[in-house]
């Protein structure tokens, strides 16, 4: 038995500039990355933060991404609702069947993934600077860590929780997780300071350029 494949048969499988571009930006990320083992509390967030500003940076990409394709849905619809003429009717009706110009559930879903994720990672990141910067929680931590011989940066799980303001630090080599809570109280940010962050970062890359 024989067959001929037609033209463009394998074309979805190529790797476009797009692509390769994301994938070596992947990997300076890793690349630029602090691994080294922590022996500080404050070291330890700082990473933390690092980590977690860049998974911001990608989750606010995502986001606009996300919303650029409803955008240009709902305006088309906008126009829709106020054509006059019955030929921008037929026109709009056609173009709103269309993929581009249309909005389904799965859309819908990852926009509001997106925008839980930009919330989730600069709370973390913004969770992480701050305790990076609180004196009376790292030292408790060094304190803790010194009185129970352990390794700070040899840790397996790192959580925080807003809503009682409370790290858990996971030490599973030492069959260990402990927390401390209240630390950040006078830290809590709203939702325009979210915001702020993010545009900035989609306006200019890195929160970092805003320093100096």
């Amino acid at each position: 038995m024989g067959g001929v494949i037609v033209d463009g048969s394998l074309d979805d499988g190529h790797i476009s500039d797009a692509m390769l571009t994301a994938y070596l930006d992947a990997v300076d990320t890793v690349m630029e990355h602090d691994y080294a083992t922590a022996t500080t509390a404050e070291q330890l967030f700082i990473q933390e933060h690092v980590a977690a500003m860049n998974n911001l940076a990608l989750a606010v990409d995502t986001l606009g991404d996300a919303t650029s394709v409803l955008m240009t849905a709902t305006s088309v619809a906008e126009v829709a609702s106020e054509a006059d003429t019955a030929p921008e009717q037929v026109a709009l009706q056609e173009m709103l069947t269309t993929d581009e110009y249309s909005i389904d559930t799965q859309e819908v879903a990852t926009y509001n993934q997106a925008l839980d994720s930009v919330e989730g990672y600069a709370q973390q990141a913004g969770a992480f600077m701050a305790a990076a910067n609180n004196n009376s929680l790292t030292n408790s931590i060094d304190s803790y860590a010194a009185q129970n011989n352990i390794i700070i940066g040899n840790y397996s799980a790192l959580t925080y929780t807003q809503s009682i303001d409370e790290f858990v630090i996971t030490w599973d080599n030492y069959g260990n997780a402990t927390g401390w809570n209240g630390y950040l109280t006078d830290e809590m940010k709203e939702a325009d300071d979210v915001y702020g962050a993010a545009t900035y970062i989609m306006q200019h890359g890195s929160l970092a350029n805003s320093e100096g």
